[in-house]
Parts: C-alpha cells; sequence; structure tokens
C-alpha cells in the first residue's frame, strides 16, 4: 500500500524525522521549505541562529547516530571537532574556573550548524524515498479529527498535498497553533519567556600554534541581579574559530568590530578577548536577536487530530546559549521512529498523539533547565523566579562550586548539559553528597592552562590584559 508523508521543514529535526519515516517504510516523504538549500555547508535564510555557535551534545549525538548511522564520522571528517568536556574546555563558570580532569568524560563536536544541516541532509537524501521540494507551507488540509495533508503556496498558486501524516518540523517561526485554530483546534497554550538575549558572532582563522587550544567559555552570571554576558570561542572547521557573544537585556554585544572586542575584554576574564586580539577576522561581526524560549503545550490539548506530529523548535524553543536544540530536535525524532516501530505505520489511530507526549518529554526537560536560568536575569518577561526556582538554583550553585574541584559533582554537570541523562541526575546519592561536602581543593585564581597554552595566550595577547 501506498503511503506518503509530508514533513514541512528542511532543517536537522524536518530531515531526521523524514529518515526515520523512510526507515518504517513510508513510500514516499516529500520535506518541503520555502527556502532554496544550500548545496554545501552553508548558511540559510530559515536558520537565524546558524552564524552563531552550537554544540552537538553526547546525547543529540547519540540519538542521531541511531536515526543517521556513521554521522558522527561524517562531521568529523568534513572538519568537526570531537572536545571532551572533563579536559577539552576552558570554562569560567559563574562560580570561577572550573578544573580540567586527566580522567574520561563525555565528548560533544563543534562545528558551524551549517555543517551539521548539510551533513545530515545530504545522507537522508541518499534514501531513494526522500525528497525535498522548494514550496511554502500554508494551512492544514482535514478536520479537527484528522489532518490530511497540507496547503501549499507556489508559483502557479495554492494547492492541496495529501498524506498519511503530516510533521510540522517548521522551527521556531511555526504558525502550527494558527493552522490548527483553523480546523476548529482552539484553546491551545503558548508560554514564551525571553531574556532579551543578543548573539553576537564573528569568525577568525586559528592562528598558527593555536590548533590545539581548548575550547574556552566565559558563561553569563544569573545571580547578580544584572544583565548577563558571556563568550565562547569554540574551534570549527576549516581551521576557524567561531567567536559568540551572549548578552542579555541590557547587556546587549555591539555589532561593530572595535565594541565586540571591547565587551569580551570587559568580561569577568578577559581570556577571550585576549585570544582574538591576535588572531585574523574572517568576517563581519554578525547579531541576531531570535532567542526566546517559546513552549507549545500543544501534548496538554484535550484533542488531537491524528495525522499530525509536531517536533524540534515547532514544539519547544529554547535560549541557544544552552546548546540544547539540535539534541532535542534529535530525541524528538528518536520518539517518531520508537512510535512508528511500535504501531507498524503512519495511519495508526492515537500514533501523532503519543509522538506528540514523547516528543515533549526531552522538551519539558530542556525548558526547565533553560527557563530556570533565564528568569533569574532582571530584565526577563514572561517569567519570575519561584520559590522552586530559588531552591534548585541554591541546589545548583552549591553544585558549581564543587565541581571546581569535585569529580564526581564535575560529572554530574556534564552528564546533565550534555543530555546524556536526564535532569534528576543532579540528585543521585553520590552527586548530593559531593554538593554538600563541597570542592576539596582550593578555587583556581585563573584558567587551568598548561604551559604551552599560556605560551600561546600569551603570544596572542595584543592587549596588555
Amino acid at each position: 500500500m501506498s503511503r506518503r508523508a509530508v514533513v514541512v521543514g528542511a532543517g536537522l529535526a524536518g530531515m531526521l524525522a523524514a529518515a526515520v519515516l523512510a526507515d518504517a517504510g513510508v513510500t514516499e516523504v516529500v520535506v518541503l521549505d520555502r527556502d532554496e538549500l544550500p548545496d554545501g555547508p552553508r548558511q540559510r535564510r530559515g536558520l537565524p541562529q546558524g552564524r552563531h555557535a552550537h554544540l552537538l551534545m553526547t546525547g543529540g549525538l547519540r540519538a542521531m547516530e541511531e536515526i543517521v548511522p556513521g554521522v558522527g564520522k561524517r562531521l568529523l571528517a568534513a572538519g568537526a571537532h570531537e572536545i571532551s568536556l572533563s579536559s577539552g574546555v576552558l570554562a569560567r563558570s559563574p562560580e570561577g574556573w572550573l578544573r580540567r580532569w586527566r580522567r574520561e568524560g563525555p565528548v560533544m563536536l563543534t562545528c558551524t550548524r551549517a555543517l551539521v544541516d548539510w551533513t545530515v541532509r545530504a545522507a537522508v537524501l541518499e534514501h531513494p524515498r526522500v525528497e525535498v521540494r522548494r514550496a511554502a507551507a500554508v494551512g492544514l488540509t482535514g478536520s479537527a479529527g484528522r489532518v490530511r495533508g497540507v496547503r501549499v503556496s507556489g508559483p502557479d498558486g495554492e494547492a492541496d498535498l495529501d498524506a498519511d501524516l503530516v510533521v510540522d518540523a517548521s522551527g521556531r517561526g511555526t504558525r502550527i497553533v494558527t493552522w490548527l485554530e483553523r480546523l476548529g483546534l482552539s484553546g491551545l497554550r503558548t508560554r514564551t519567556v525571553d531574556s532579551g538575549l543578543v548573539n553576537a558572532s564573528r569568525v577568525y582563522r586559528v592562528p598558527a600554534g593555536a590548533e590545539r587550544f581548548p575550547l574556552t567559555i566565559v558563561q553569563a552570571d544569573p545571580y547578580v541581579a544584572r544583565p548577563g554576558r558571556s563568550a565562547m570561542v569554540m574551534p570549527v572547521e576549516g581551521d576557524r574559530w567561531l567567536v559568540s557573544c551572549g548578552g542579555t537585556r541590557g547587556g546587549e554585544p555591539p555589532a561593530d568590530a572595535e565594541g565586540f572586542l571591547r565587551y569580551t575584554l570587559d568580561l569577568p576574564d578577559p581570556i577571550v578577548g585576549r585570544l582574538i586580539s591576535g588572531a585574523e577576522p574572517l568576517t563581519d561581526v554578525h547579531v541576531s536577536r531570535s532567542t526566546s524560549n517559546v513552549r507549545h503545550y500543544l501534548d496538554k490539548a484535550p484533542h488531537w487530530p491524528e495525522g499530525l506530529v509536531v517536533l524540534g523548535d515547532a514544539l519547544g524553543t529554547f535560549n541557544p546559549a544552552y546548546g540544547q536544540g539540535m539534541s532535542v530536535a534529535a530525541f524528538g525524532a528518536r520518539a517518531l521512529g520508537l512510535e512508528l516501530e511500535r504501531a507498524g505505520g503512519p495511519d495508526a489511530p492515537g500514533l501523532a498523539r503519543r509522538v506528540l507526549r514523547g516528543a515533549a518529554r526531552p522538551v519539558d526537560a530542556a525548558w526547565a533547565m533553560a527557563v530556570g536560568q533565564d528568569v533569574l536575569y532582571p530584565a526577563t518577561r514572561g517569567g519570575r523566579p519561584g520559590i522552586a526556582d530559588r531552591a534548585v538554583t541554591a541546589y545548583t550553585r552549591r553544585m558549581t562550586r564543587a565541581a571546581a574541584g569535585s569529580f564526581a559533582a564535575a560529572s554530574a554537570i556534564w552528564d546533565v548539559t550534555s543530555m546524556r541523562t536526564p535532569p534528576t541526575r543532579m540528585f543521585h546519592p553520590a552527586a548530593v553528597l559531593a554538593a554538600l561536602t563541597g570542592s576539596p581543593l582550593p578555587a583556581l585564581s585563573g584558567p587551568p592552562l598548561t604551559p604551552a597554552e599560556r605560551e600561546v595566550l600569551d603570544g596572542l595577547d595584543r592587549t596588555g590584559a
């Protein structure tokens, strides 16, 4: 029996969903996107955060490997970097510099978002059942009980594209609530929490001798009743550094080159500015503001139509500073695959509702982590910290202080931030004991650099900081 699925959006969530559908035996998988997709790892219009730092965490990479086997090797072959959270990162937290450990820890991949999207898309399009069409989806067809397809706008006007299953993976700009209201589903709840974060990024050539310099980050501090301000130097493909600054409302980074450098030097530690002051810039400073946390509580709707699944940023999107989006997209696609395997086909009764609930669980976990910090910034709109938020904040601060000199505490934080375990990992007995005991080692007075790394930093520094 011939079956067709239509996926709205050719971003990461959409292409992973397409791979799952094709592997589940769907005869035809049509992916719709309004953009003309590049034929290589290049920025495209429909990805406003694409020029900024993205981290592919351990948990998300594992989920992607289940869906597209070998994708990690493809990314590494294309120039992505594998970074150990235990030894390959210089991180200044709100509680001070974190130690680096020789013991094994989770890893993440760093590269441009354009490389991730292109690599995944190229791999998925090797499947003969998957095709991408350039077209704009403008609505759903069917009824409140069952979605029958997508209304598509093209050069010749609007037309209906029938489908046994529709997947909305259209991202942060989704129109899913409006589309559902047109079908008669009303009262759908959406919440927005907006810290006003502005991202500013610039690409530099990696200086000779600095090829193995660790990923370096000065994290924002949400505990001081001031705007959050941060910066990161991240190695990406092509012997380049992607340098991203982020500032919440009232602490936004500037878009000019001189102001960008000054911003990095004015952080609690000037290490990022010192590094880039001696590096060759390859691009201008690119700024974007599409950063709010938005949660569409579609999984809480009392009624849900058969034949419609919502994944990725279309279900929930997060402040990109926390590096969760790509992993959550992969978890959602994996939830779709699991339910298709159990149900035996895309038109099984109740499938859409079960997928939605499965995809919502990692969204909720990421939302709790992102919003729990964003509400602490003084100018955040859409939420203020409650009693539970303050209790979690106090415990998190204690755990972070302990992590400066406790491998057990550091491991708990890595496991959660790498998204290979749920946030409850922070409350396992060993982690709680580490938090209560505190760091057995004194606080670091500066970044934990090796002698060779210190020589590189001093050699690059043109600031006198």
